[in-house]
């Protein structure tokens, strides 16, 4: 029987993640692991253009509906990370870019607050969507004419913005299943310590 390879514990460690913790709880309407997924592995300390390379290289193919660029051995805080992020985003404005960090700290102090910890993921990532298909979404919830009108008699409510929606549903979720979602997410942890250690990945942490 092969060993398994580096990418394929990074996969597996990343999908477990995505079923178990996002998935399971309706965290992200983006991770999904099917063909329209693309996972990038960058090994090491990648510098911006490797980064930028492995976006580009993603969404080369036409299938490609979401990116994760995944850097398992990659050492950094959250504050750093997010520099990086906002780096490769210049770099490629056509992308709606978030990044993923391990050590994301949790406040439920606002919905707001709470979207690092969401974003807890094993292994530091970007998850990189098209801006074209994000704005596509988000015009769906544009009300009708027979809604506009509804509106201004005062008869319906105006849509509320999808990201500020999920927010606030993320939040009610992680305050009711906190513990659970945080035995799952240590669990997962345990998971790639063991398993980068037999592939020989460099674990950040």
């Amino acid at each position: 029987m092969l060993e398994p390879t580096k990418y394929t514990e990074v996969r597996r460690i990343l999908q477990r993640y995505v079923v178990e913790v996002v998935e399971k709880w309706q965290l992200c309407p983006w991770a999904r692991l099917g063909d329209e997924l693309a996972i990038e592995l960058l090994l090491g300390e990648p510098p911006l253009e490797v980064w930028v390379a492995a976006l580009d290289h993603a969404f080369s193919s036409p299938a490609t509906r979401v990116a994760m660029l995944v850097a398992p051995e990659l050492v950094t805080d959250f504050s750093a990370f997010h520099t990086l992020r906002n780096q490769v985003s210049d770099q490629r404005p056509a992308y709606g870019i978030a990044e993923f960090h391990p050590t994301a700290k949790l406040d439920l102090a606002t919905p707001a607050r709470l979207v690092p910890w969401l974003r807890r993921s094993p292994d530091p990532l970007l998850q990189c969507v098209p801006l074209a298909l994000l704005d596509s979404v988000r015009s769906k919830s544009i009300p009708d004419r027979m809604q506009q009108a509804q509106i201004i008699q005062g008869l319906a409510k105006p849509p509320r913005d999808v990201a500020a929606q999920l927010a606030e549903t993320n939040h009610a979720t992680v305050a009711e299943h906190r513990v659970e979602i945080e035995a799952a997410l240590d669990d997962i942890a345990r998971d790639r310590d063991a398993a980068y250690a037999r592939v020989s990945i460099n674990a950040c942490r």
